[in-house]
């Protein structure tokens, strides 16, 4: 039976409504926008820092909101316990131990594929505005200083080291911040502050400053893809606080500085929530290594450039970390150490992941993973294949953040210990490994028993002692933990 001309039509009508169906079915499948990142990266705050960790003396709304909204790790790790190393393995997705380093002089290698790197090869513009303690090139009288732009980034503003480092200046992109024009910077004997520039560091308005910075950034590129990271000094010694945070804890101010620190991170939120960027942006806030539970001494004798000195500055600062301890405070919560040890009190940090949408409200997650996966999490995030020769530590994390198993199988993280390049931590499930190169010793704790790492196994547990030794030397000898393509390791 043959059709009529309006059967026809009709049939055309409705094949041409199929396909536009299934045009736009597939458009749906695609893969959405990428969001914005950005990743808050504070220096040397403690697991029990935060109120949303069981601080009492401290209170932390902002940072406590994002993980109302967002989910909240207990077992996230520092790739080292110290700044620049840690520093080095969240940018590179590399274990910084395996560099074979001392010190705190990490640097990014030539044309070593990094966060920023990588997002700008998706579109991204990235900024890294804070502490750097990645390295520059040296003689910062002969422009252009070589630094984060040479790695990637867009735009940099920031400290070398830390607002106590000896520098006592801004770097921005390939200068120093406001040098003084024809002049040289340089110090003069017997003077606190360099010549050369305009305006020497201020240390108690730094974060103020780099939290300004950030602000403009997220502005200038409201409108396309950025990748923002933000590295504030605090709560690093000098514990120098703000005026208008002073008093403001219980716990001193030590406690006033990290309330300082959730100001400026309440400033960012509502940036992103003004420009209606919060749905489609990825805020990690975390920690590049644990607190330290003791005041620093070495750089006691620094003249300190401060706006206000109210408050008796002058003299708590140098007892802020045992004063906020006498009141009740532990920066690193039920754990043992802190900064520069191999002990969870080094290396175990808040983190806190908030993507609108995408990651359940208020969830928790006792997954074990290091900093290093943050590579692998923006790779899997942005659509793009890792190279097998970068990035030989990094596990996407994506798959967690979004409420599902993680399809990566990982028996055991290994974190740098110290910066002798000497402790190296192995964590596998409870059991937890302490392997010292130097002395040949080897500490073994149940992390579930023994949190606080009081009671060493090592004697009653040969056999795990082996399995986990066994399982570090396999990693340094593959070159990798990150399987290859073909599943295999280097």
């Amino acid at each position: 039976m043959t059709s009529s001309p309006l059967l026809a039509t009709l049939r055309a009508l409705l094949l041409v409504a199929i396909g536009l169906s299934g045009s736009l079915a597939k458009a749906d499948d695609k893969k959405a926008d990428p969001p914005n990142i950005v990743i808050i990266f504070a220096d040397d705050l403690g697991y029990g820092d935060l109120s949303s960790y069981g601080a009492t003396k401290i209170d932390t709304p902002n940072i406590d909101r994002l993980a109302q909204e967002g989910m909240k790790f207990t077992d996230a790790h520092a790739a080292a316990s110290v700044c620049s190393p840690s520093r080095y393995g969240l940018l590179t997705g590399r274990s910084p131990w395996r560099l074979g380093k001392t010190g705190n002089g990490y640097r990014l290698a030539p044309d070593q594929l990094n966060l920023a790197s990588m997002l700008g090869e998706e579109g991204y513009t990235s900024a890294a505005i804070g502490k750097w303690h990645l390295g520059y090139s040296k003689n910062w009288n002969q422009p252009p200083i070589t630094g984060p732009l040479e790695k990637g980034f867009d735009y940099h503003f920031g400290v070398p080291s830390n607002h106590n480092d000896s520098t006592r200046v801004f770097i921005e992109n390939n200068d120093i911040y406001r040098r003084t024009p024809g002049e040289e910077y340089r110090f003069v004997e017997g003077e606190p502050l360099p010549k050369g520039v305009d305006h020497p560091r201020v240390e108690d308005q730094v974060d103020t400053t780099l939290t300004k910075k950030a602000v403009e950034f997220i502005e200038r590129n409201a409108e396309h893809p950025f990748f923002l990271y933000f590295t504030p000094c605090c709560p690093h010694t000098h514990i120098t606080p703000a005026e208008p945070f002073r008093g403001t804890s219980e716990a001193g101010l030590l406690g006033d500085y990290i309330q300082e620190l959730d100001s400026h991170v309440g400033t960012l939120l509502a940036k992103l929530k003004e420009l209606e960027l919060e749905e489609n942006t990825l805020v990690i806030f975390t920690s590049d290594n644990g607190g330290s539970p003791k005041d620093f001494r070495g750089t006691h004798g620094m003249v300190l450039n401060l706006a206000s000195t109210a408050g008796g500055i002058l003299d708590k600062y140098k007892t802020a970390k045992v004063d906020a301890r006498k009141m009740g405070h532990i920066t690193n919560g039920p754990f043992q150490d802190g900064k520069g040890h191999p002990q969870e009190g080094g290396h175990r940090v808040p983190f806190i992941a908030r993507w609108p949408g995408h990651i359940e409200q208020g969830s928790v997650s006792d997954y074990t993973f290091p900093l290093t996966d943050l590579v692998a999490t923006a790779a899997e995030l942005v659509g793009t294949e890792l190279p097998e020769d970068a990035a030989e530590d990094s596990f996407s994390l994506l798959p967690v953040l979004l409420g599902k198993p993680s399809p990566h199988e990982r028996e055991a993280i290994f974190i740098q210990g110290d910066t002798k390049d000497n402790a190296i931590a192995v964590c596998s499930g409870q059991w937890k490994l302490i392997e010292w190169k130097k002395d040949d010793v080897r500490k073994l704790y149940d992390l579930h028993a023994d949190p606080g790492e009081t009671n060493d196994l090592a004697e009653s547990h040969p056999d795990k002692v082996q399995h986990l030794s066994n399982l570090l030397a396999e990693a340094r000898e593959a070159g990798r933990t990150r399987p290859t393509v073909d599943g295999e390791k280097m």
